[in-house]
């Protein structure tokens, strides 16, 4: 199908050092790690990555320092075929992230510091009013400043603009950001956050999804890891699957996954329904490869996986 206008994100470049180890440190300790690599990672800019590497058209609204953090920003995007809509802030940096790996399972625990990106701010936001305005689908999330991603939920909701809040890392928001958001797509801790509602099985995944749309939100998915997504709506809900791509290695790209082929499916036309199979597929091939963005799958590799 023809993606019927640009993707464009809002969110953070951060770059990423992985480390692997058996187990975390504890407090005045130090331990030997398995590994190390350096890489591009953030929220928003993995979820770039993912939607340019499905072949879409996606710009990109953040902010980056004058470093060499920058730099690999700026190739990532270059080798993806990500439009960055960017400013740059010579008296900051540019974001950084520290992640622990842990060997045995490839679970992860994860400190952001999104250095200049901490600095978006509505006029930031206005600069690139006509970009959010002629999109097909808008994505934020909340490494940036919450009144950052106010301020353009409700530009791209005035214009008809599909909009989907990944409410990732999780924090208290405004009541009225609900209501700018057509889909909204936390994991089990950020609904939990968002609902006070623990989600540990699907019914109680409906629970939450039914709390959410009580805030205003078009339609709640909530993904579950490796049991999927719920898709839950005013019209009822629908429980898509987890694909099955080969051995687990990482999950730290695997919701930057979701929400970059979940949009890109939005894009083309699918319904929510499809859209979060196309996510889930997406996300299926990510969890085999190591690190963010280097792990997000081509269009090829998805369709296969979903035809097969």
């Amino acid at each position: 199908m023809t993606q019927k206008g640009p993707i464009t994100i809002l969110g953070v470049f951060v770059a990423d050092t992985a480390y692997r180890a058996e187990r975390q440190p504890r407090m005045g300790e130090t331990i030997l790690g398995n590994s190390f690599v350096l890489g591009p990672g953030g929220k928003g800019s993995n979820q770039a990555v993912a939607v340019a590497r499905l072949g879409a058209e996606v710009h990109f609204i953040s902010k980056l320092g004058e470093d060499a953090f920058a730099d690999l920003a700026l190739k990532t995007w270059a080798d993806a075929g990500v439009t960055p809509a960017i400013s740059r802030d010579p008296d900051s940096y540019t974001g950084a992230a520290y992640i622990f790996i842990e060997e045995a399972t490839g679970d992860n625990a994860i400190i952001v510091s999104p250095g200049a990106a901490r600095n978006i701010g509505p006029a930031d936001i206005d600069a690139q009013a006509d970009l959010i305005a002629r999109s097909s689908v808008f994505v934020t999330q909340l490494e940036q400043p919450i009144d950052a991603a106010l301020r353009a939920l409700k530009i791209a909701k005035e214009a008809g603009v599909a909009t989907v809040l990944n409410p990732a890392p999780a924090a208290p928001l405004p009541d009225e950001i609900f209501a700018l958001c057509d889909y909204v797509t936390p994991n089990e801790t950020e609904t939990a956050e968002l609902t006070g509602t623990p989600v540990e099985t699907i019914d109680q995944a409906k629970e939450a999804g039914d709390k959410l749309l009580d805030k205003g939100v078009g339609t709640a998915i909530v993904t579950l890891g490796e049991n999927g997504a719920l898709i839950h709506g005013a019209d009822g809900s629908s429980h898509v699957p987890a694909f099955d791509a080969g051995a687990v290695v990482e999950t730290t790209g695997a919701g930057d996954a979701f929400n970059g082929g979940f949009a890109v499916a939005l894009a083309r036309g699918a319904d929510p329904v499809e859209a979060a199979r196309f996510g889930c597929a997406t996300a299926g091939i990510s969890v085999t490869r190591p690190g963010t963005a280097p792990s997000m799958p081509d269009l090829n590799e998805v369709e296969a996986l979903l035809a097969r």
